[in-house]
């Protein structure tokens, strides 16, 4: 079967070399090196060692599959582009000679190829995770607790109490793995986790063989996009593989923190809860409609409701004691006699008969709620609480009667569950943009006569008028006068209404949350209020600052807003908390890395000194993506580099895509992830970890170089001739066709940066290999200011060792550097029609780039952009020369794609090799 010619065998025979990195050198010679301690490091290199073993192996097998399921010729064709890849990482031949090899070659022979390079990249992914499952976490709720014991033990209790950490998933476009691929890698890496053990068994290799004989003959692409009700159910997925049983773990391991450490009981807590924007995210998303927002909060419900009823059916088995030998109390004894259950062979056993009968309650309490069919005479719960009250009567009575160690087991995890859970499992946020709600009212306040031009009134003026409406208890319509409504109009009050039914169904955390995009002013706050008041909607108001100027504005508009008497009224109902998202991505599409960053501190400085001036406690929802150009990077290394006072106990982050399943995909990553976040925050509250000499001196620095920064970025987007060398010199276009998210690719049609999604615009330049939305400009403002004056770069390197924020920064953006390949994105330049114009665009990108390393090797005293990640560096080095024949493909597709060979094969391959350098570079937007 061709196992002497493999795709990898040079895996096996030779060392994966990276090219080397030409740097200048800046470390002292005589100083301590860098890294961990000796023993550390002896056993990452022995988890290197594992991984390498792992991949050869899979690596000989997938060379097998390819040679039995498309022949020699096929193989010796992939062995000679990988062979030409390591001379090209060996820089003995050029990135030109690799695309050469493709020139003549058929588009269905490079499918082949391709497909090869890209399920390297899958087998590598799996190895290096299942390394990291085999490693202690960097973060951990008990290492957290022991940084806490020296505090106030009645103040950390309080902290926990009102502290909720709420990661929210979300559908944007950006997991390019299908769920079958994903099933079949978590197939491979049980059987490797098998075989660390067993050895490398006849039947763990024949099992190896077929699954990867399955993930070759599977499609990696999908031939239609996946629908909201698809996007639905493939996160509530997520809830089955580890969060159904994780999260409420961790709130109870949170609440035995306490109690260990402190002496506190503060009894079943829900301080990590769930959130989703899928199916109520309607900024710009034209599929999301009254039925997205009933289906998504009726499907979550429906998740909850038959969790609980297997969790009681085990509870039902476990309960086996009889009153031969156990005695019950008062209470249990009533409600085994109300249960119904009055069979001979249940008489002895009351805990029986009473999970019975509350098993009896919760199916008729989901057919109420899910519309299935009810029973009239059915008893359903009417809240979640009622449900927990009869769960701590058997509690209640286990602990009565000496059994203790049976009520801390299934029952104390099914009433976690449900204190964390409730009826709704996760709480849907509602989100539109603040154009569309102006243009609603419009339309609705000329229709009722109210004020013929909304939109035309200034801002005092309109503000007038929504204090006014939201004084009157009418609504604004009748439900007749909806269906003369525009359809966007009529389209938007019908999601509030299946909002509303949702509230009343499942309780008022089903839907808690509108947030409001592009918020600029108080008019933008007031106005879904208005329309909220229509369905008697009290949720939390949302702004969403998104831009670098609505960043910088944001604290003055809530004090505008909490001067309005309506709004401190809503407020006060809402424990005088307000939240407040920040938007990652547009700053960063605004402004670039450094500016975007530093608007986003400053932002979170100015509103935790309004929180403190004005008694309103602050919530922020960081709007993060997987990639660093959108916020990406350590959760727990993010939470801690928050200015002093900004976090609070409380945060939500999105989270989407392929940091989804990454971080949820199995109940290891899953609690490792969820005690980062809850580790980070209660430690940016509770220790000022982000504690830095908070000096104006610094802070007017950070702002002179994030103005610099910022000016140098948009003097690159407003060059002549920029627009068509993004859109050229990128597969932009080519985006669009994949499909990986029900989600348009812009909010408008038009072709204007400022209206296009951040997700292609990260991942146009991330696939081309340049990443600049994670670096550009940051390089020409620290060599500006500091030139050659030593003392400022000292002062830099003083900040980087003395400030978590200015570490953090720069440590994601070193992370993003180090998958930059410019000779790559120079050869995607000559896709582009002007030649003159692709020159000087891409001359002035590749100087930037060389600035930019300059002074983070300055700054740092590093060798190189991976010194302070030596696990991410070994995982470049292993897959670098496996992304070159990649994008060695893509850019010799795109050229002929371009001058208009359209046939399914040449497009079809593009998109395999946006699937596997999204897959190999481990993010995608």
């Amino acid at each position: 079967m061709g196992g002497n010619r493999l795709l990898v065998s040079g895996i096996t025979n030779r060392a994966i070399m990276a090219p080397p990195v030409q740097v200048r050198r800046y470390t002292n010679p005589e100083a301590a090196p860098h890294g961990a301690p000796e023993e550390t490091k002896k056993e990452s290199e022995a988890m290197a060692a594992h991984v390498s073993e792992d991949i050869r192996l899979m690596g000989r097998i997938l060379g097998e599959v390819i040679a039995q399921q498309e022949g020699e010729q096929v193989l010796a064709l992939v062995e000679k582009t990988r062979e030409l890849a390591f001379q090209v990482a060996a820089k003995k031949a050029s990135h030109e000679d690799l695309v050469r090899v493709f020139r003549d070659l058929s588009p269905e022979t490079i499918n082949l190829v391709a497909r090869a390079f890209s399920h390297f990249a899958l087998i590598a992914n799996v190895a290096e995770d299942l390394d990291d499952h085999s490693t202690e976490p960097p973060t951990s709720l008990s290492a957290t607790f022991a940084k806490l014991t020296e505090l106030d033990g009645d103040r950390v209790a309080q902290v926990v109490r009102g502290s909720h950490v709420v990661p929210v998933l979300t559908a944007h476009p950006t997991e390019t793995r299908r769920r079958t691929i994903f099933d079949v890698q978590n197939r491979i890496m049980e059987l490797l986790r098998t075989s660390r053990h067993t050895g490398v068994t006849a039947d763990i290799e024949r099992e190896l063989t077929l699954e990867m004989t399955l993930l070759w003959q599977t499609a990696l692409i999908r031939n239609a996009r996946p629908s909201l009700y698809n996007e639905v159910n493939v996160a509530l997925r997520y809830y089955g593989l580890s969060l159904l049983e994780q999260v409420p773990a961790l709130n109870r391991a949170i609440s035995e923190s306490v109690k260990d450490n402190f002496g506190t009981d503060i009894g079943d807590i829900n301080m990590v809860r769930m959130g989703s924007w899928i199916g109520g995210d309607h900024d710009g998303n034209p599929f999301v409609n009254a039925d997205t927002v009933s289906y998504a909060t009726k499907a979550a419900a429906r998740t909850a409701f038959d969790y609980y009823l297997e969790q009681l059916d085990a509870l039902d088995r476990q309960l086996s004691l009889s009153l031969r030998y156990s005695a019950v109390t008062e209470d249990l004894t009533q409600l085994a006699e109300d249960s119904g259950d009055n069979r001979e062979l249940r008489l002895d056993e009351p805990y029986r008969r009473a999970v019975a009968g509350i098993r009896t309650r919760v199916e008729q309490t989901a057919a109420f709620m899910l519309d299935d069919a009810a029973d009239p005479d059915a008893r359903p719960y009417a809240t979640p609480q009622e449900l927990l009250a009869d769960l701590d009567i058997i509690d209640a009575s286990l602990r009565a009667n000496n059994d203790g160690v049976i009520a801390d087991d299934r029952l104390a995890r099914l009433r976690s569950a449900i204190v964390t859970f409730g009826f709704h499992l996760y709480t849907l946020d509602l989100r539109q943009n603040s154009e569309a709600f102006e243009e609603i009212l419009t339309e609705i306040f000329a229709l009722n006569g109210v004020c013929e031009d909304y939109a035309g009134l200034d801002e005092p003026a309109r503000v007038e008028l929504l204090v006014a409406e939201l004084g009157h208890r009418r609504p604004l319509v009748s439900e007749t006068q909806i269906n003369s409504l525009s359809e966007v109009a009529a389209k938007e009050l019908r999601i509030l209404r299946a909002a509303a039914d949702a509230v009343a169904k499942f309780g008022p955390r089903s839907v808690n949350n509108q947030i409001i995009a592009m918020t600029s002013q108080v008019s933008d706050i007031l106005e879904p209020m208005v329309l909220l008041k229509q369905y008697e909607l009290d949720l939390d108001i949302v702004p969403l600052f998104e831009t670098i100027e609505d960043l910088q504005a944001g604290a003055a508009v809530l004090d505008q807003l909490w001067d309005v008497p309506v709004y401190r009224e809503h407020l006060r109902r809402h424990d005088d908390t307000q939240e407040v998202m920040l938007g990652y991505s547009d700053s960063n599409k605004d402004g670039g890395y450094l500016q975007a960053n530093w608007a986003l501190y400053q932002a979170e400085l100015d509103l935790a000194g309004l929180s403190e001036r004005r008694g309103v406690r602050i919530r922020l929802m960081h709007g993060r993506g997987g990639t660093v150009g959108r916020g990406g990077g350590p959760t727990y290394d993010a939470l801690v580099a928050q200015p002093r006072g900004s976090v609070s106990g409380s945060v939500r982050v999105t989270e989407q895509g392929e940091v989804v399943s990454a971080y949820y995909g199995s109940p290891i990553t899953a609690r490792r992830h969820l005690e980062a976040f809850v580790a980070g925050a209660l430690e940016a509250t509770l220790l000022d970890s982000a504690d830095h000499p908070d000096t104006d001196a610094d802070y007017a620095l950070m702002a002179e170089l994030s103005e610099r920064s910022g000016q140098v970025y948009r003097e690159l987007l407003g060059s002549e001739g920029f627009i068509a060398y993004f859109t050229q010199s990128t597969p932009l276009h080519e985006i669009g066709e994949l499909n990986i998210g029900s989600r348009p690719a812009s909010r408008k049609q038009t072709k204007a940066i400022s209206d296009l999604r951040a997700i292609p615009w990260v991942l146009s330049w991330s696939q081309a290999r340049s990443s600049i939305p994670g670096w550009f400009g940051v390089g020409s403002a620290f060599h500006d200011w500091a030139g050659d004056d030593a003392e400022r770069w000292d002062r830099l390197r003083a900040l980087n060792a003395s400030w978590p924020f200015f570490r953090t920064m720069l440590s994601n953006m070193a992370q993003v550097m180090s998958k930059v390949e410019m000779e790559f994105a120079q050869l995607y330049s000559r896709l582009v029609d002007d030649q003159e114009v692709a020159a000087r665009i891409y001359s002035r990108i590749n100087e930037e780039f060389e600035l930019t390393r300059d002074a983070y090797l300055r700054i740092t005293d590093s060798e190189s952009v991976v010194d302070d990640n030596q696990n991410q560096a070994r995982s470049l080095k292993r897959r670098y020369p496996y992304l070159l024949p990649l994008n060695a493909i893509q850019v010799e597709l795109l050229r002929r794609y371009r001058q208009g060979d359209h046939s399914p094969a040449v497009s079809t391959t593009i998109q395999v090799t946006m699937n596997g350098l999204a897959t190999a570079l481990r993010n995608s937007g």
